[in-house]
This record gives C-alpha cells, structure tokens and sequence, in this order.
C-alpha cells in the first residue's frame, strides 16, 4: 500500500475517531448538567418547604396563644355574667385552660330546646335558627382570625430571631425534607440576614464554607410571606457536590474505557501499518543488495569454471592456481553471505545457544585485534590500542563476542573516510567492563542514529551498493550483547567519525 494511501486512511480514522469524541464529551456534559438540575431542584423544593414549615409553625403557635386568651376572656366574662354556676361546673369537671375547643364549644354552644307542642313548623324554625347562628359565629371567626394575622404579621416580624425560630427544630425539618427528596449528601447550613451576617451555624468553624462560590451555596428566604422588614436567608452547601456528581455518572465509565481501548487500537493500528510500510521497504532494498552480491560471486565463480573448460588454462599451472584461487574467494564469499542471513534467523529462534566461559576480555580484544590488522594497514590504516581496565574478567561467549568486536572494526573499514584510525579503549567502572570502538569515518546523520541497530537497516548513503552488506550487522551486535546482560550505545557526527560503547557486567575479584 502507497504512503499516500495510508495518510489518507489515517486522516479518515482520525476524523472519526474524533466525531465519537465530541459526541461523547458532548454526552457526558448533557449528563452532568441533567444530574447537577436534578439535584438543584430537590434542594430548592426542600429549602421551601422547609421555610413553609417554619411559617406555618410559628402561625400555630400564636394561633394557640391567641385563643387560649381568648377562652380565658370568655370564661371570665361568662362567670362574671352569671351565665353558668361556678360551683356546679367545679363538682362536674374542672377548667381545663389548655383543652381550648371543648371549654368554647362548651360557653359558646346555643341553647336550643324543642316543643312537642310546636309540630313540625317549630323543627325547621329550630333549623333555620341554627343556621343563623353558625352563620354569624363563623363571620365572627373570620373577622376574628383576620384580625390575629394582622396582629400576627405585626408582632412576628419585630421580634428577634431566636425568638422566632427553634435552630434544633429547623436543622431536623431540613434533614427530613431532604430525606423525603432523597437527598443523603453531607451538608452544612446556616441563618443569615439580609446583609450576609451569620447568625447561626450548624457548624462552628466551618463559616468559611458558605464564602466559597465554588461550591455553589444554595438560598432561601424565611418567611416568604412577609414583606419588607428584616429578611432572613437559609443558605445550605454540600461540600461534595462534585464527587456526587461525578459518582452519579459511573455508569459511563465502561463507555470510557471503550473509548480508550479503541484510542489504542487506532494508535496501534497506524503505528503497525507505518512499520509494515517500512519494513517491506526495507526488505525490497535487501532483496536488491542480496541479489547484487550473490550475483557477482555467482558469475565470478561460472566464468572461473568456463576457463577452466579451456585445454590451453590446464596446460598453464600458473594460471590454474589462480582461477583456482578465484574459486575459492568466491565460494568463501558466497558462504559468509549466507551466513550472515542465517545468523539472525538462529538467534530469533534459539534463545539459548551462547556457551559461556570465563575469560580476559582485554586479552579477546588483543587476538582480535592481531587478525585484523592486516586488512587496515592494506589500506593505509593503523588501529590504536588503550586496554586500561584493572578488572577485565567477563563472563561471555568467546566465538560471539569476538564477532561483535570483528563486527564493529568492519563497519569502520567500510565507511571510512581516508585512511583508517581505529581506536579501541577498555577501562572498568564499578562492576562493569567498558569498550569503545572510535573511527574516523563518515559519520552518521542524528537522524539515523536511533534506527541502526535496527534489522535490515542501513544509512542512507546516495548509492545503494557503494557498501557491500545487508543491514544485519548492528542488530546482531546489539543482540549478542543483550545476551550478555549488557548495552551498547553510539556516538556520532558526520563526517568526524563514529565511537560505539559497549558495557557488560565484570566478575568479582
């Protein structure tokens, strides 16, 4: 598939992936602010009816104190009046002040007897008698009751506070009314006049709670049917609206997580589809150098064995050693491509393989460098040896790791710059063995850098096959020393040179 393609695709993906976003963000805030109106609404229905309840308490209150003056005043003029015998109604039943009705109905009730005599004109006029009266009782009492409000509604408002309202009475109406709403949060109110002085508070210490606007104080008037005067306020905060709030929304806590996993994937996706992409760029350039290099070796090695088809090459001796000779390079050569192919495809699948045995690294390092010194003073090189460490005793695979070394001293002959400067350093650091490999060569871009170790990759040099290799070196490198239980790094500037370090873990003295 075409870059082009994908980037398409992935644009694509990306807007849809962010219309389900918004649409779901959107979603969540609908439900938050639902939530959050639904609770408001119960609190302000509670806090009303709780200022009713307050109204129509204090109302009851003076209305039993009012007629309980009013029944003494009666009871007083009717014994003043001589309308009942004191003495008869102290042996039937004693005054009981406190049963209001019973004593006013008892004064009050008419005197209605009927007469045999009469017939029956004499019961509908009893009736209609009655009728009269309860008609003007019931006027007197209205005009009776609209005079104690009035007196009411003066008196209330003067008196202070205290007087008027129970604190205990009210912070119990406000839980039940909450209760009856289904309200279960923790709460704090508190009494305030019109200028925001606190005059009670259900907790000392926590006034500051009601200054914080965010936690979004709820306000309701007491005594809303009084007009003017002085104007008290119930204010109620919950302090933990927002985690109510946030709880209350859990259930879509699946769809956020859905959301996450699907974020994933999408990123897993892009990133799987962009390596792929790569990776098979990667491989066609292998096939190509694969190709290229075993085809020379392969037409080296058939016209090697066509002249030796001549009769006149066998008569020569000379001549018959040196394709000979040919032959032999070639076949060296083929095998060392098709073991470097193999060799990672060994390590993919075997895991433990290495055979490890104790050894002076030091000592590896100087063999190795011994062998291979010939092919950099063939070109005019020279390799510089600084073998410092103290404590160069590892524990390693002795073939693999002199291939690593092997490894690292050939990519610097093959991308040197001029004649070759290869210098090699151990030293020792705590419990660790360093060795650093340094050339003078080419130098890799920092852009590259970060994927050399990567299998099958090479840097980019202008031309494909001016560096015979397939890109397995490094990644081999990086692998064995892993192994090894160690690191390895690099550092590089273009067209100064290269310095890989590599740090494994040293054996005890």
């Amino acid at each position: 598939m075409k870059k082009t393609r994908i980037w398409v695709l992935a644009f694509i993906m990306i807007l849809a992936f962010l219309g389900l976003v918004l649409l779901q963000a959107n979603y969540l805030l609908q439900t938050s602010k639902n939530i959050e109106t639904d609770f408001d609404d119960n609190v302000n229905r509670s806090l009303y009816q709780v200022s009713k309840s307050i109204e129509e308490i204090e109302v009851k209150h003076y209305l039993d104190e009012t007629i309980q003056k009013y029944t003494r005043r009666k009871v007083k003029k009717a014994l003043q009046d001589e309308i009942i015998d004191l003495d008869t109604v102290a042996e039937s039943e004693p005054i009981n002040t406190g049963d209001t009705v019973d004593l006013t109905q008892t004064l009050l009730a008419p005197r209605v007897s009927l007469s045999e005599k009469h017939g029956v004109s004499s019961i509908q006029g009893t009736s209609e008698a009655l009728y009269d009266q309860y008609k003007q009782r019931f006027y007197q009492s209205k005009a009776l009751l609209d005079q104690v409000a009035l007196q009411w509604m003066k008196q209330s408002s003067a008196l202070p506070l205290g007087e008027r309202i129970s604190f205990p009475e009210l912070g119990q109406l406000i839980k039940t009314e909450f209760d009856n709403n289904e309200i279960y949060l923790p709460y704090h109110f508190s009494v305030v006049d019109k200028d925001g002085k606190i005059l009670y508070s259900c907790h000392q210490g926590e006034d500051s709670l009601y200054a914080n606007e965010s936690l979004g104080f709820y306000s309701q008037r007491l005594f809303p049917s009084e007009g003017g005067g002085n104007s008290y306020y119930l204010k109620v905060v919950f302090p933990t609206k927002k985690s109510f709030i946030i709880r209350s929304m859990s259930m879509l806590i699946p769809s956020l997580v859905m959301m996450l996993i699907l974020l994933i994937i999408f990123i897993y996706t892009i990133y799987i589809i962009f390596k792929q992409t790569n990776l098979s760029i990667i491989k066609n350039d292998f096939m190509n150098n694969m190709t290229h290099e075993l085809k020379t070796p392969i037409s080296t090695i058939s016209l090697a064995s066509q002249m030796l088809q001549d009769t006149e090459i066998g008569k020569t001796p000379d001549k018959l050693k040196y394709i000979s000779g040919v032959i032999a390079d070639e076949s060296k050569r083929l095998r060392f491509l098709v073991d470097k192919v193999l060799q990672m495809t060994i390590f993919e699948r075997e895991k433990q393989m290495l055979r490890f045995v104790e050894l002076d690294a030091n000592e590896l390092i100087t063999n190795s460098i011994s062998n291979f010194s010939l092919k950099v003073e063939n070109s005019d090189g020279k390799i510089i040896s600084e073998l410092t460490a103290d404590n160069a005793w590892v524990m390693v695979d002795e073939v693999h790791f002199t291939n690593v070394i092997y490894n690292l001293m050939e990519n610097a002959l093959k991308y040197r710059r001029g004649p070759l400067v290869l210098i090699i350093r151990t030293w020792d650091e705590k419990d660790h063995l360093f060795i650093s490999v340094q050339d003078n060569g080419i130098g890799i871009k920092k852009e590259h850098l970060k994927r050399i170790f990567e299998k099958f990759y090479r840097v980019p040099t202008g031309n494909v096959h001016n560096v015979k290799g397939f890109g397995l070196g490094l990644s081999y490198v990086k692998k064995i020393i892993e192994d090894h239980k160690g690191t390895i790094r690099v550092e590089s500037e273009l067209n100064i040179g290269t310095k890989f370090i590599i740090s494994i873990p040293t054996l005890k003295q």
